[in-house]
């Protein structure tokens, strides 16, 4: 087993995600199919992920949802690390990051709700560039919060 696969022998913290995902960027990439859909309020980005591939998220701002609609993973979830079967549902809340693996060919799709039809512009208002991004999302919202009270 390499460096890039032991990650799923330890106990996944936030920190070790980074911190794989700094020497994954290392190695050879490969290119993942997407499929962007749209209808009235929602933005569904799905995502095409061939067997054996380990991958981590994007940091999301805002809490979304997330659908394993075909294959067999390993995912990071608020427990740990689990492994899952399509049909697999979850609710990410705002801030998190994931790693995963494929075991199988798998379908993950990640929904927003947003009128928007302009990808680069979703990305950018649900996406976080990095942890210091997001953290300043965070008191921006802390700080409208507590303007409205």
């Amino acid at each position: 087993m390499n460096q890039l696969q032991s990650v799923f022998d330890i106990p996944i913290t936030r920190d070790k995600v980074f911190q794989w995902e700094a020497l994954a960027k290392q190695a050879p990439q490969i290119e993942l199919k997407v499929v962007h859909r749209f209808s009235y309020g929602v933005y569904a980005r799905e995502l095409y992920i061939p067997a054996g591939v380990i991958l981590t998220g994007e940091i999301h701002k805002f809490e979304n949802l997330n659908i394993l609609s075909k294959g067999s993973m390993l995912v990071s979830v608020e427990d740990g690390m689990v492994m899952v079967d399509a049909p697999f549902t979850v609710v990410s809340p705002p801030g998190t990051k994931r790693i995963a693996k494929a075991l199988t060919d798998c379908i993950w799709t990640t929904i927003h709700g947003t009128f928007e039809r302009d990808v680069d512009k979703i990305k950018d208002y649900f996406i976080a560039v990095d942890e210091a991004d997001y953290l300043d999302k965070c008191g921006q919202l802390s700080l409208q919060f507590e303007g409205s009270a």
